[in-house]
């Protein structure tokens, strides 16, 4: 079953809409709360698989590749996901990425509000993104405390309930 809008933090408005624009695949696997305002936008061509979990009010998917969510999942308030550039930045320095545009994220993650994953992000099972953290690569350890501008572990050994 998925609910879509049907919960209430007290924050939100009655007004809040939540918008799904999906061109592409929206898959759910198991039972899924969507929190009033949150978009999603999926592109043609592109996934976005969900297990059991749910995300909270006003939150942004635009997932023009791929994006996979595990069972158990967390997402908070204000979160984005987004897996395109959009545009190419053109300069000399510029390192060349080998990684693909796709976001993985593990089994019982947590994400906590405001935080932002982008192309190419992996996060493992157990993991814990801290509030406003921008992830930006793919991280291998489960069960670490990932935060900051760029987020990095700073904890190891953690879990949630």
């Amino acid at each position: 079953m998925c609910q879509i809008g049907m919960g209430y933090v007290g924050f939100m408005n009655k007004y809040d809409r939540t918008y799904l624009n999906v061109r592409g695949r929206l898959v759910f696997k198991g039972n899924y709360s969507i929190g009033k305002g949150c978009r999603f936008d999926i592109g043609e061509g592109a996934m976005a698989e969900f297990g059991e979990g749910y995300v909270n009010a006003n939150t942004n998917f635009i997932i023009m590749h791929e994006l996979t969510v595990g069972d158990r999942c967390a997402i908070s308030w204000g979160c984005t996901f987004l897996d395109e550039d959009f545009h190419r930045i053109n300069y000399s320095s510029r390192p060349r990425s080998q990684r693909g545009n796709a976001i993985r994220i593990g089994n019982h993650v947590w994400i906590g509000s405001h935080a932002t994953v982008l192309k190419g992000s992996i996060i493992p099972d157990g993991c814990i993104v801290a509030s406003g953290s921008v992830v930006t690569k793919p991280f291998e350890k489960e069960n670490v405390l990932i935060a900051g501008n760029p987020a990095a572990v700073i904890e190891e050994n953690v879990n949630w309930e």
